[in-house]
């Protein structure tokens, strides 16, 4: 089965998006400028990326409260009706199944965002009808992105840092969430497709720069936001990417507790950490970190910073491992220098979104 192409497909062909599979996609990789070009508008004005590959699981009825609250990692009473909460979903073993963002739309429904690769997985253990194909999701990130957003709709513009709010856009529902993946202030935009192609080109007209998967890789990776299929997978569990924060051991249950509240008690043998190179060489997931020899542990994403002009890279690492170690990295039967470093690489005041 060949992957699925994004209804914007011809829109990214037609601006000159290089198209690469990803997650049983076809979506654009980058555009004329390059990634380093658009990584750079993101930190410092504002782009658009099509995220259409994120899947929607639209759960809607009185049940779906209880049902979200029994499965998912964290609490939902810690929110309101429009507002988005980041997540997982775990296997019975602990292990991540994904993580998710859910935008609780009104008391009884909810939009539940799993990666592309995962919506079926979702399905299978939520009652939600899967309405990915019925609209685009426009991820506009960057310092300026609010502003140039209220050039297409000023209403947008105000949706705050992980609220969701829903308008009549040319007499269709837009919902919005004050949400991304990049570190930057910014919004993701639900779309009816029949308007998706307008709300693109009007960013666009609105000078906001197209940007494709490679800037929004290098853009979460400096963020240190974990990756599905990178720091989170069926083999590593929330507590070893180091995001706790997101189990809610208040309630009563949630799929998997049982297996991680063993692990808190034990406690984790590797953690998630940073790595990063005095030079410009471009870490990659796989590597091989050791201490005086010593193996302590594997790299889960690498690449280089444009902001930061050297390589970085996280990994699962020995937990003991402290900021300013020297470490070397073994990579394709290479040796690299490199220090155990803070995490995020870059911090930014994303208090816009």
């Amino acid at each position: 089965m060949s992957d699925r192409r994004p209804f914007l497909y011809d829109l990214h062909v037609e601006l000159g998006a290089k198209i690469v599979p990803f997650g049983g996609w076809e979506m654009p990789l980058q555009y004329q400028t390059g990634t380093v070009v658009e990584h750079l508008a993101c930190r410092r004005d504002a782009v658009v990326f099509d995220v259409s590959h994120l899947g929607t699981v639209r759960c809607d009825g009185t049940e779906m409260f209880d049902a979200l609250q029994n499965t998912l990692t964290n609490d939902l009473k810690k929110v309101a009706p429009g507002r988005a909460q980041y997540t997982h979903l775990l296997t019975d073993d602990g292990f991540v199944v994904d993580d998710i963002i859910v935008w609780w739309v009104s008391e009884n429904e909810f939009d539940v965002m799993p990666n592309a690769s995962n919506t079926s997985g979702v399905t299978s253990v939520l009652p939600g009808r899967d309405v990915t194909h019925e609209r685009c999701v426009l991820a506009v990130q960057g310092p300026n992105a609010r502003a140039k957003v209220a050039a297409v709709d000023p209403r947008f513009a105000e949706v705050g840092r992980f609220r969701v709010d829903r308008f009549d856009f040319e007499g269709v529902e837009v919902r919005v969430a004050g949400t991304g993946y990049t570190g930057e202030a910014g919004l993701e935009i639900a779309a009816p497709n029949e308007v998706a192609e307008q709300i693109f080109r009007s960013l666009v007209a609105a000078d906001v720069t197209p940007a494709g998967l490679g800037a929004r890789d290098t853009l979460r990776l400096e963020a240190a936001l974990p990756l599905y299929g990178h720091e989170l997978t069926l083999s590593s569990t929330t507590l070893e990417a180091g995001l706790g924060w997101v189990l809610g051991w208040q309630k009563e249950t949630f799929k998997g507790r049982a297996a991680v509240e063993r692990e808190r008690e034990r406690g984790v043998a590797r953690l998630l950490k940073g790595v990063a190179t005095p030079g410009r060489q471009p870490l990659r997931d796989g590597g091989e970190v050791f201490v005086d020899g010593v193996h302590a542990g594997l790299l889960t994403s690498g690449n280089f910073s444009p902001v930061l002009e050297h390589g970085i890279g996280m990994g699962l690492l020995t937990p003991e491992l402290e900021e300013g170690t020297d470490v070397t990295v073994m990579l394709r039967g290479r040796e690299i220098a490199a220090k155990v470093t803070a995490l995020p690489f870059v911090r930014k005041d994303a208090s816009g979104g």
